[in-house]
């Protein structure tokens, strides 16, 4: 059936659950296909729904899950509302987004949500129901953005163009198990998410408030085949123990820049794995991925536009143009989504070294020094480079001379504590690295070694304001 039709999740749904081992597996319950197609999570109140913009607001992964699928085609409009979402912007996104349902499992009262008269409770314990789950509602899906320190904007997309970039000809012969470290409320879980369900497969969801080890302990024990989450994700993920419970043929990156260090660890844990790393954004949608075990991606994707979407640089910044691309922000009257020739300026810079494009960091994230400008993450991929480093933030310090100093923070593995009197000795390795491969005014002049680094819960590092 067409993504374009109305109502397409389910169908696919549908037919995988008469297939009895795929499933949603949360950190607290199940859900088979099969009983799904049998039963509703909505306690039999699909009909109160019908028509409605929904939003979306449970604690819970699997409870978002479940209503996502049996809502999509029946209802206007799903929001999809975070679980971090601050209460303070609630009533901006419930008024542009004309909210006049909820959907929740507790997590959001109908007290914070100010004249929604229609409040639906979802459980993961489903009811027996016959209801029709199509509809004649192309429902819109809509996203919020994130990194922003005001009201997000709110995005709004087709199911036909969140799957735009799920290969067609997938059959339910294929018993791909599929898990993210991210939240499917946001746009790259909500890509693993279509995925697993619209290929016929199984889906082990994370949950916020659980153990990095429990998480890839469940996963390593559903099988789970296919698993994505940013660079930062994976760090973390390997230096922990756990990251040998699982035994993936697929693991994917994004969300941020996937440098070569991240690359070689994970091939290097991962051997018999296929390591892909992807592009994309809420608004543009998914660009490309890159499986050929490099950084960047080969310049050759500019001049042939593969799988509709054509991709341009501009004054350094990498713009899309697809069918993939987000309808329009739903603020009105708000910014243009588009150029006039149909681009996204997504704001990622991007730097052509031979063949190939390296990206090296986001355009508002530049710190001045002395008028020249610094990418903290172009930093961060010469510092992860450095054999016993983990991950590393680069940041600014202000001076009185040049406006700014770069320095970085640095997690090294487990086996170069600076405890052990290494510790002087690894900074002048790390800045030796740093001279011999960049230009001096991106050399940090201090390294701190700190046993963490902050990831929001979209999976990327917190990074201070410039």
């Amino acid at each position: 059936m067409p993504l374009a039709d109305a109502g397409a999740l389910w169908p696919a749904v549908s037919a995988a659950g008469r297939l009895a081992d795929r499933a949603l597996w949360g950190a607290g319950a199940s859900v088979t296909l099969g009983e799904l197609v049998r039963g509703s999570s909505l306690g039999g109140r699909l009909e109160e729904l019908r028509g409605r913009s929904v939003l979306i607001a449970t604690s819970d992964q699997l409870t978002a899950a479940l209503a996502l699928i049996e809502l999509d085609g029946v209802v206007r409009r799903l929001v999809l509302g975070p679980p971090d979402l601050p209460s303070e912007h609630l009533s901006h996104i419930v008024t542009t987004a004309a909210v006049d349902a909820l959907v929740s499992d507790g997590a959001v009262p109908p007290t914070s949500a100010p004249g929604v008269g229609v409040v639906v409770p979802c459980r993961p314990r489903l009811a027996p129901t016959d209801a029709e789950r199509r509809g004649g509602h192309q429902t819109e899906w809509i996203l919020l953005t994130s990194g922003t320190t005001g009201p997000p904007k709110l995005v709004v997309h087709t199911l036909a163009s969140l799957a735009g970039a799920i290969r067609e000809g997938h059959t339910l012969a294929g018993s791909a198990v599929w898990s993210t470290f991210y939240d499917i409320r946001r746009y790259g879980g909500l890509q693993i998410f279509l995925r697993a369900l619209l290929s016929g497969g199984s889906l082990v969801l994370s949950s916020a408030g659980e153990a990095l080890g429990d998480f890839l302990g469940r996963a390593g024990a559903h099988g789970v085949t296919h698993i994505s989450g940013t660079p930062s994700h994976w760090r973390r993920a390997l230096m922990s123990p756990a990251a040998h419970r699982i035994a993936p043929r697929y693991v994917r990156l994004s969300g941020e820049i996937a440098d070569q260090a991240i690359l070689d660890h994970l091939r290097a844990c991962y051997p018999a794995a296929r390591i892909a790393h992807a592009f994309a954004s809420t608004e543009a949608g998914v660009a490309f991925d890159v499986d050929d075990g490099l950084a960047g991606f080969p310049a050759s994707l500019l001049e042939r536009p593969a799988g509709g979407v054509d991709l341009k640089v501009e004054a350094g910044s990498l713009r899309i143009r697809s069918a993939r691309t987000a309808t329009r922000y739903l603020e009105s009257p708000g910014p243009p989504l588009v150029g006039r020739d149909g681009f996204v300026d997504t704001g990622d810079m991007v730097e052509r070294r031979g063949d190939r494009l390296y990206f090296v960091g986001r355009r508002g994230g530049i710190i001045n020094v002395g008028g020249l400008k610094v990418h903290p993450e172009e930093v961060e991929a010469v510092i992860n480079g450095h054999p016993h480093v983990r991950m590393s933030l680069v940041r600014t310090r202000k001076n009185a001379l040049t406006g700014a100093l770069v320095v970085a923070d640095v997690v090294l593995k487990a086996a170069a504590d600076p405890a052990n009197g290494r510790g002087a000795e690894l900074e002048g390795e790390i800045l030796r690295l740093c001279r011999d491969r960049l230009p001096r005014h991106k050399v940090p002049v201090a390294i701190h070694f700190v046993p963490a680094l902050p990831v929001a819960p979209t999976g990327k590092l917190v990074r201070p304001d410039a």
